[in-house]
């Protein structure tokens, strides 16, 4: 080891994944290769625990990236990603609690409280002529992303499907 401690090898490793880019979960398989198996790495046996941790931090990341693009603040910065992220951010989280075992269950009563807030604001600005919609997604995907997240679909702003841009035909 390079003189650090464990806990400070964990606490460093912690801040990486805790702060990782749009994919938690790679910088978390990353982490968990440097520390146990990386030749040039610590060589831990990383307890469940330790392992808990490290996965909560990640949890931790892929929640914000999501709420992120439910924040109407965030709409004209260029981190914004838009509705149809969020949906996929969405679907990749509830993949990766699967894959470790977690229900992010706790998680979906707030986002769906974010979704409703967002499209209201979104409509309301809309309306005042402040702005031109940025939601990027179907009608049809945001209604069912919004029953996927147990949302009343009659607590969205009235007409919010005009929000969204005309669904395209397919062939």
């Amino acid at each position: 080891m390079t003189g650090q401690t464990r806990a400070q090898i964990l606490e460093d490793e912690l801040l990486i994944v805790r702060h990782s880019g749009e994919i938690p979960e790679i910088a978390l398989h990353a982490t968990i290769h440097y520390l146990q198996k990386d030749p040039e790495g610590p060589q831990l046996t990383l307890t469940d625990l330790e392992l808990r941790s490290l996965q909560d931090a990640a949890l931790k990341r892929c929640r914000e990236i999501i709420l992120r693009d439910l924040d109407p603040e965030n709409r004209d910065l260029p981190l914004y990603r838009g509705i149809r992220r969020t949906i996929y951010n969405w679907h990749r989280m509830q993949a990766f609690c699967g894959r470790i075992g977690r229900r992010p269950d706790d998680f979906r009563d707030i986002v769906c409280k974010a979704l409703v807030e967002f499209l209201r604001r979104e409509a309301d600005d809309v309306a005042a002529g402040e702005r031109s919609s940025c939601i990027n997604c179907s009608a049809g995907d945001l209604a069912e992303f919004g029953r996927e997240l147990g949302c009343d679909l009659h607590g969205f702003p009235p007409d919010w499907q005009e929000l969204c841009p005309a669904e395209e035909m397919r062939e």
